[in-house]
């Protein structure tokens, strides 16, 4: 009979539809749960050396050796250099701003350095209690031969100061490094239920990555917003199939370019492992169009993947001149040239990324992310000066 069951039968159907809803929205709904204090210990440190490409070979490095270790990374914001436009000092910006904390997780337990401060820092860190670690050479710097120089000058005492950190004692250690083959001795000299953070005035790496801690670059996933702002460039602006190009042409950069023309620079010089290979015995020459591309070499290694991807445009990022109208003119105007320099310099190495082909500088940092980026999605590179790198031993 039509209406069995009166009023309250209906409304309890409807709660029951409106049910699932409720189920999925609980989620977001509830809050999220508090940080547990890991007695495993954990890992600080601060991004202190150089711009975005080796702070990320660096962290890299520190993923890796906080797994060996067992700690608990706390992944620190990036530092983005801001003295030449507003708020002309630095930045710090969070690591999940730009990629996200969750794949990290499938490699090793991560916390953000911000969380970490504010959750568990307080009743387990708190001042009074806060230790710096660092070389005994480190220490020759400070006053008294002793302290660990956890603040000294820019970007460390600011880093620092974010979080409201001073240091109440040093630890020093020497004899010993960040390769893993010193793992256990870092585990007898600083075992967790006597030193819960080990907190360092600089990153637990080398420069640049070690060839078998490249792979890990598979857990630095954009974010969504990264994703987002990236890809609505690339519909925007560009017509596929692209390639896309890093120039890193700036007079800072002919400086250091220059090293190699006086012979104070070999074929290991910053990143350019990445495309001479690992093995300085084997290592292939580093030439000057390797280093510091002319205009003459930009448009033969254009030509060459142009032609080979049947490329309909052209993004370049750049430090400096982008060469976009002599590129432009060199294509006779049948290929599209996009140059953005955004503000964000992660736009640039996104849509890098995205490119069907990339050609690279193989001495810079900046363009050894977007390398390995896309080395492990399988994509194809290559450089200025080289247009077949050799295969590394780590092939993802």
């Amino acid at each position: 009979m039509p209406g069995r069951g009166g009023p309250s039968l209906v409304l309890r159907r409807a709660a029951m539809a409106a049910a699932p809803a409720a189920v999925l929205l609980l989620p977001l709904l509830l809050p999220a749960a508090a940080a547990v204090w890991d007695e495993a210990g954990y890992l600080l440190y601060c991004p202190c050396m150089g711009r975005f490409g080796n702070q990320a070979e660096h962290f890299l490095g520190a993923l890796a050796f906080a797994r060996a270790l067992n700690r608990t990374l706390a992944v620190p914001p990036w530092i983005e250099y801001r003295h030449h436009r507003p708020p002309y000092t630095n930045l710090h910006v969070p690591y999940a701003k730009l990629f996200r904390m969750e794949p990290l997780r499938r490699y090793h337990r991560v916390v953000a350095l911000e969380r970490f401060m504010a959750e568990l820092a307080p009743a387990h860190w708190p001042p009074g209690r806060r230790v710096a670690y660092c070389f005994e050479a480190a220490a020759q710097r400070s006053a008294d031969k002793a302290t660990c120089p956890m603040k000294d000058g820019n970007p460390f005492g600011p880093f620092w100061d974010q979080f409201q950190v001073d240091f109440d004692k040093s630890e020093l250690f020497k004899g010993i490094s960040f390769s893993p083959a010193y793992k256990d001795h870092w585990i007898q000299r600083f075992p967790p239920s006597e030193h819960p953070v080990l907190a360092l005035p600089g990153a637990p790496a080398q420069f640049p990555v070690l060839e078998e801690h490249r792979p890990l670059h598979k857990y630095m996933v954009w974010s969504d917003e990264m994703v987002k702002k990236g890809d609505s460039y690339i519909q925007s602006l560009l017509i596929r199939p692209y390639v896309g190009i890093h120039l890193r042409i700036g007079s800072d950069w002919k400086n250091a370019c220059n090293m190699l023309k006086d012979g104070t620079a070999g074929p290991h010089f910053m990143a350019s492992p990445q495309c001479v290979g690992y093995d300085r015995s084997t290592a292939a020459p580093l030439t000057m169009d390797m280093c510091l591309p002319n205009l003459t070499e930009i448009k033969r290694a254009l030509k060459l993947w142009v032609k080979k991807t049947e490329a309909k445009s052209v993004y370049i990022a750049t430090d400096s001149e982008p060469y976009t109208r002599e590129i432009e003119q060199f294509f006779q105007g049948k290929v599209k040239v996009v140059s953005l320099q955004p503000e964000v310099p992660q736009v640039d190495l996104y849509i890098l990324g995205q490119s069907d082909h990339f050609i690279g500088n193989c001495v810079s940092s900046f363009t050894a992310f977007v390398k390995r980026e896309r080395d492990v999605h399988g994509k194809p590179s290559s450089f200025f000066g080289m247009d077949h790198p050799p295969r590394l031993r780590d092939e993802f």
